[in-house]
């Protein structure tokens, strides 16, 4: 028995900002950020549209709903993928579960940086071979715009907000996740993070007016162990079950830098035509950019089709997984 996901869903906030208003808040332009990492724009939550996580994890799924006329108020267990929960100690994913209807569920939240989604999906699929559970949400949401400092020109142009959702079931048919390659380095504990606000640095007014509430990332460490350690393990999760890029439909990657995926693809031998990408509509939205890429090319995929995901996240954390497509 496999885990195989069986419905999809996608949100995004209203609100666009382009690179043509960065202009105006920072000392960059749209060629420069287009040249360097493939983003023309991101979505931002206004707090005149609503608030938190939560929000977008729920509008996700009413969008699931409609589009594939499932049912969630029988869900079994929820896990939310995210670096920016509604807030700290009370978990998010109790309260999706509520606000759902899945009264019965399980649920907790799950942090491994961008590549949250890929480590819940996993986990979900745990949790369903080893029989304990049959229906579960994995949402991937994050709201990156409460975590960027505005005035900060090597952040602010890479994140946005949005979620995706996929409801993941039990599959007696060879579909759904194949195989993973799963990651951690703590080499990258200071390259990429968050300074304060954890039990490392507490909240004070000290930490308040040093910014340091902001992520903060030093763009070419990270840069350089994003292209091979994601290349590398893509690569390698073709090679451990006997596969090469003929046999692979797409490669759904994390949505960090363009150059980032254009570097994977070529390891793993993939043309343009497999490689999905939406980086130039939402930027980076960490925990949401695989689920969200599924959502908007879901009418591309055939069941059976082989995918791979593909991420890179802080800390670093890292990894591929092979899934065979059963909607």
């Amino acid at each position: 028995m496999k885990a195989a996901i069986t419905a999809i869903g996608g949100y995004v906030p209203e609100y666009v900002l382009t690179n043509t208003e960065l202009e105006t808040m920072v000392e960059t332009n749209d060629e420069w950020i287009t040249s360097r990492t493939g983003i023309k724009e991101r979505r931002i939550l206004k707090p005149e549209e609503g608030m938190g996580a939560s929000y977008l994890a729920l509008k996700a799924v009413e969008a699931m709903k409609k589009e594939y006329g499932v049912r969630v108020d029988d869900v079994d267990m929820v896990i939310l993928a995210s670096v920016t929960p509604d807030m700290p100690v009370a978990i998010t994913s109790a309260y999706i579960a509520q606000e759902i209807g899945a009264k019965h569920a399980y649920a907790y939240d799950l942090q491994a940086a961008c590549s949250s989604f890929l480590y819940a999906v996993s986990t979900a699929a745990a949790f369903i071979e080893s029989k304990k559970y049959k229906k579960v949400l994995v949402v991937g949401s994050d709201v990156m715009s409460s975590i960027v400092d505005y005035e900060d020109r090597t952040t602010c142009i890479l994140f946005g907000d949005g979620c995706g959702v996929a409801l993941m079931e039990p599959n007696e048919d060879d579909l759904g996740v194949q195989d993973e390659i799963l990651r951690t380095d703590a080499v990258g504990r200071n390259f990429l993070k968050m300074d304060a606000g954890g039990s490392f640095l507490p909240p004070s007014h000290e930490t308040i007016d040093a910014k340091q509430h902001y992520i903060r990332q030093e763009g070419q460490s990270v840069f350089r162990f994003a292209v091979s350690n994601m290349a590398d393990t893509s690569a390698e999760i073709l090679e451990k079950n006997g596969l090469t890029g003929d046999d692979v439909a797409y490669l759904v990657p994390h949505q960090a830098n363009l150059r980032i995926i254009d570097a994977t693809a070529r390891r793993m031998g993939l043309s343009e035509d497999k490689v999905l990408i939406n980086i130039q509509r939402y930027g980076n939205t960490t925990s949401a950019t695989i689920p969200l890429c599924l959502w908007d090319y879901r009418h591309q995929f055939k069941k059976g089709d082989n995918l791979v995901f593909a991420a890179f996240g802080g800390g670093f954390t890292w990894g591929a997984m092979w899934v065979k497509w059963a909607i």
